[in-house]
């Protein structure tokens, strides 16, 4: 149970600097179309690893925590181009890119092991 919780604070923590960061680019760089993006994709990560929570079957848990991984990779994507448009400094895109990485990483794990269980 360790790293579902880990993940859970984990995603909380990642939307609302996902939240904070489309307000950065819409306010201050005036761009709107992939910072939409990235906020939905972004804030979806933690909102399906908290639907996990309350999965009705381990088939369940994994589909919620999938669709999680699959949102965790399109924000990578969209995070990835923000920077390389010029959107995201260096520093700002390394600082959130990691955070990303490391979530992808345990929702990877906890897939992966819940899959090998219900087998």
């Amino acid at each position: 149970m360790g790293n579902e919780k880990t993940v859970l604070l984990k995603s909380k923590k990642f939307s609302i600097r996902i939240v904070n960061l489309y307000k950065h680019i819409t306010e201050k760089k005036k761009e709107f179309m992939m910072s939409k993006q990235v906020y939905r994709s972004g804030t979806g990560i933690g909102a399906n690893v908290k639907e996990s929570v309350y999965a009705q079957s381990k088939a369940d848990f994994v589909n919620k925590l999938s669709i999680a991984l699959k949102e965790a990779a399109e924000t990578e994507y969209w995070l990835e181009i923000l920077h390389e448009t010029g959107y995201l400094t260096e520093k700002e895109f390394n600082a959130i890119v990691c955070d990303c990485a490391e979530i992808i990483k345990i929702l990877t794990k906890i897939t992966k092991s819940t899959k090998n269980k219900i087998e």
